[in-house]
């Protein structure tokens, strides 16, 4: 086994270079990114005498199957790669560390560990406070430039962060600009793939054109695996066409009003307020969603912990302070499990005692997600079914990262971030439409034909 791929690209070679703390590289498939890995790590643990190296990913049998066995060839006489330390051990005593972090404990561990430099490979399928985490195990007392490489396409649970760094380049906190550099790469890139695999380069020209649009040419609006067509165009915010998100209005004192509920206690729960308009659209008021936060950002799928009893009381606050909600009469769904009795009061029950009441939500899951892409469906003129004020953040945040589970293509990934995803199931199934189906384009020659002979003639 060799690699065909000798001498680095322009753009593998501006990563190899890079002398930014944090460097990103990719966006998206085939732009070379696990060679030059491979190259950036061996050259500089086998130059810098001493420096710990670790190269992640999400899971074991990935990292092994894209870099052992070339590393195995590429060190052979300068390191001896270890099997139980999953640990390449160079004779100037640098290392290269291989690392996988699938869970919470995994990257736990991570922290109490030094890093010279990380390679953090597909770094947009771990969560963002994964990546944080993670990052900050680089760091060292030597001289050696401390230093993480992320390698990415779009899509997957760190896509938000990945992007606001890199891409769009909006810094919060103490981020510093120039601390971050991004090297997109295609696959026009990387001229050695397109010489021997030309089929690849095919495979991608013809990918269904949302799909193409996230794999060759990069595009961080739309990637594969997302599960909805979620539209967030702030270009459009005032007129509510073409945008699933809209600035919030006053809605009509005669709309009805609706509360939708998905409880968690170490996960967030989630509680959305509904108008519907005499035109059959959902309007998504306002929100609740129980997330830590940490300098001003969410902490992804933390919860704060609340009690129910302390929940219930802030919704009945809410319902009796905010001038859209006080003196309604609300109609609130909820995930059926909330009615379960568990060695006392239900958590329903628990509601009850503060005012807030709620039916059981179907909790049909594939028929409910079909029901909430209808009302996503976009009509003739441009109007969705549902739509969503821009104080909603957290179903901002989090509808467009979620993505199809991996068994069942129907169904929501349920490891993702997916609570206000869930309680906008219960309110879609409360109030059912029907698809939207388009008309077929006219055409004379279409019509009835009582001697038999139009199917003749299409034939």
């Amino acid at each position: 086994m060799s690699e065909l791929h000798i001498y680095p690209n322009r753009k593998q070679f501006m990563f190899l270079n890079s002398t930014t703390r944090h460097t990103a590289y990719g966006g998206a498939r085939g732009g070379g990114k696990s060679w030059v890995i491979r190259q950036k790590s061996y050259m500089d643990a086998k130059n810098y005498p001493g420096i710990r190296i670790c190269i992640l990913r999400r899971t074991l049998v990935d990292l092994t199957k894209n870099h052992l066995e070339p590393l195995k060839l590429m060190t052979k006489g300068d390191a001896k790669w270890n099997g139980k330390d999953y640990c390449f051990y160079f004779r100037n005593g640098s290392i290269i560390q291989f690392a996988y972090c699938d869970n919470e404990n995994q990257v736990t561990h991570m922290q109490g560990i030094e890093y010279d430099e990380i390679f953090i490979e597909e770094a947009t399928q771990l969560p963002e406070d994964w990546l944080k985490k993670i990052a900050a195990s680089c760091r060292g007392i030597n001289d050696f430039p401390h230093r993480v490489f992320y390698t990415c396409n779009p899509g997957g649970p760190g896509h938000q962060y990945i992007r606001r760094l890199f891409v769009d380049r909006n810094f919060k906190g103490n981020e510093k600009p120039e601390d971050y550099s991004f090297i997109q790469a295609k696959v026009t890139d990387n001229k050695i793939l397109q010489k021997y695999s030309p089929e690849y380069v095919s495979f991608l020209d013809n990918l269904p054109p949302k799909i193409r649009e996230a794999w060759r040419d990069g595009s961080w609006d739309v990637y594969s695996g997302q599960f909805f067509d979620f539209v967030n165009d702030p270009d459009h915010y005032d007129d509510k066409l073409w945008t699933h998100v809209i600035n919030p209005f006053r809605p009509r004192p005669n709309w009805p009003v609706f509360r939708s509920f998905d409880w968690g206690t170490f996960r967030p729960s989630s509680v959305g307020w509904w108008v519907l308009s005499e035109d059959d659209v959902l309007y998504r008021i306002m929100e609740l969603y129980t997330v830590q936060h940490s300098g001003g950002e969410a902490m992804p799928d933390m919860g704060t912990g609340w009690p129910s009893e302390y929940l219930f009381q802030q919704i009945a606050r809410i319902e009796r302070e905010h001038p859209w909600l006080a003196g309604k009469r609300i109609t609130g769904v909820a995930d059926p499990a909330i009615f379960k009795h568990q060695d006392g009061p239900s958590v329903a029950e628990k509601g009850m005692l503060y005012g807030v009441y709620f039916q059981e939500g179907d909790n049909n899951r594939i028929p409910g997600w079909d029901q909430v892409r209808y009302r996503m469906q976009f009509n003739q003129y441009g109007q969705p079914r549902i739509q969503f004020f821009k104080n909603c953040r957290d179903t901002i945040r989090t509808l467009p990262l979620l993505e199809h589970d991996e068994h069942i293509l129907e169904d929501v990934n349920t490891k993702m971030e997916d609570h206000a995803a869930d309680d906008i199931r219960y309110m879609c199934q409360l109030r059912k439409v029907k698809p939207l189906v388009p008309e077929p384009e006219y055409n004379p020659l279409w019509g009835i034909d009582p001697l038999g002979q139009f199917e003749r003639r299409r034939a």
